[in-house]
């Protein structure tokens, strides 16, 4: 079995992604980008939301030449989902959740509403037609969890690459991340858990409960054991999305913030009419015109799929996060460096600098509703006292984000079925960990059907 440093995905790697719009043959490498038109006729592309996944494609894009317009309801970029997750890096958290522990999970949880998985048991047609397809995907859960590892893996090179060529400061700390267990049957599915990681590359090990302690100090806890990543680590999400789209601008993109895309048409050219928040009436219509369309928002995605005659059954998990402010010097000290996942309260950790600790964790499931419950908060404070008392969380701040989930855990990459239509969202809780990976194979995927359009147009 080869190692993470000698595995196919430190160099180019074949990803073919289950039930996306296309399948992948293509390589995601590190290698020159191919000039594929003459610069004078490169086409425009509009990419529909600004956070990680939206502000990546836009750059992959502008690598390639292309001229890029990127559209976003919110007053800047990253403001969404993109905003205050868990801050994670991490190949290792690639397991999908396609198993029927899971589905146990929730209908035993379904009427606790401080549970890590809460349902809101409400009938909605496209909720349990989700759920539905989320459970005819759990014969191909060992595939899904290798090859998202595989990505993951590659995605990380990316982000790196672009952060140092770009001098993106976005609090990156580089100390691994730690999975604890409480009990031995947790641990032993973890063994095997671990066993899909480690085929589709990752350097992750086993450690006892003394090396736990030893690895991270600062957790409290009578933990049975845990596993260790060192190659994976984290960050501030919306410091980096800002970033990468400061430096996009720079390359010469154009950002079109506080608008919101109320209709899709195509005469010849994609019109995308949008008005800005606040604004009234049909002199407040404004259009963006592209020769291709690529849907980055996130939950959204389904309804400007629908626009454009697309299935693309996202559905929005609520997650949560607190960032606890380390105000004194104490708490600083008491606060863990290294990344944490919590299995049994599904919960994880990312250190900010010096004076930020982000936790986060929870899925819910109850439609677009964005409202930030204490019931959903109190758990993620609690949690924090338990395992780091000696961390004031005096003053924390409260997040709700709604992940954009496909019922297989796979992102969606790739063609709709009109000419010029593009896709590159539903990576759920993955979007920091896999958006640069993505955003290169959309970027490749564009570049071939617009280079076939100039070939035959010759």
């Amino acid at each position: 079995m080869p190692t993470e440093g000698e595995s196919r995905a430190d160099k180019t790697v074949a990803v073919k992604l289950s039930g996306t719009a296309t399948d992948w043959g293509k390589t995601v490498g590190f290698g020159p980008l191919p000039t594929l038109i003459a610069e004078s006729e490169m086409p425009h592309i509009a990419v529909i939301g600004a956070g990680i996944t939206g502000v990546t494609t836009a750059y992959a894009l502008l690598e390639r030449g292309y001229s890029v317009t990127v559209i976003d309801r919110q007053r800047y970029a990253g403001m969404e989902t993109s905003f205050a997750n868990g801050g994670q890096l991490s190949a290792s958290n690639a397991e999908v959740w396609n198993h029927w522990s899971t589905v146990l999970k929730g209908m035993k949880w379904m009427l606790r509403r401080d549970a890590p998985l809460l349902m809101n048991p409400a009938p909605t047609w496209h909720k349990y037609a989700w759920l539905a397809e989320f459970v005819s995907n759990i014969m191909n859960y060992r595939d899904n969890t290798v090859e998202t590892t595989r990505l993951a893996i590659v995605a990380r090179k990316h982000l790196f690459a672009i952060a140092e060529r770009e001098n993106i400061d976005f609090d990156h700390v580089q100390r691994g991340i730690l999975h604890v267990y409480w009990d031995r049957p947790s641990f032993q599915h973890a063994l095997k858990v671990n066993s899909m990681l480690v085929e589709g590359g990752l350097d992750r090990r086993p450690v006892t409960a003394s090396e736990v302690k030893s690895i991270e100090p600062a957790l409290h806890g009578d933990f049975h054991g845990g596993f260790y990543t060192p190659s994976d680590s984290t960050g501030d999400i919306h410091k980096f999305t800002c970033g990468l789209a400061q430096a996009c601008e720079r390359r010469g993109a154009r950002f079109v913030f506080d608008a919101t895309v109320n209709r899709i048409a195509r005469d010849g050219v994609f019109c995308i009419g949008y008005s800005h928040s606040g604004s009234v009436g049909e002199a407040a219509q404004e259009i963006v015109e592209a020769d291709g369309v690529v849907v980055c928002a996130g939950a959204a995605s389904r309804h400007f799929a629908a626009m454009l005659g697309d299935r693309v059954n996202v559905y929005p998990v609520k997650g949560y996060s607190i960032t606890v402010h380390l105000d004194d010097e104490r708490s600083q000290k008491a606060a863990p460096w290294v990344s944490l996942l919590d299995d049994r309260a599904k919960i994880v950790t990312s250190r900010l600098g010096a004076g930020r600790f982000r936790v986060a964790g929870t899925a819910e499931f109850n439609g677009m509703n964005r409202d930030i419950r204490d019931d959903r908060v109190r758990p993620l404070v609690d949690w924090t006292r338990m395992l780091f008392p000696d961390v004031d969380t005096n003053r924390v701040v409260p997040w709700a984000g709604l992940r954009p989930m496909m019922p297989n855990m796979m992102p969606r990459v790739g063609k709709g079925r009109q000419p010029g239509v593009f896709y590159n969202t539903g990576h759920g809780h993955l979007g920091w960990t896999l958006s640069a990976a993505t955003a290169q194979m959309i970027a490749e995927t564009i570049s071939g059907e617009f280079r076939t359009d100039a070939a035959i147009a010759a």
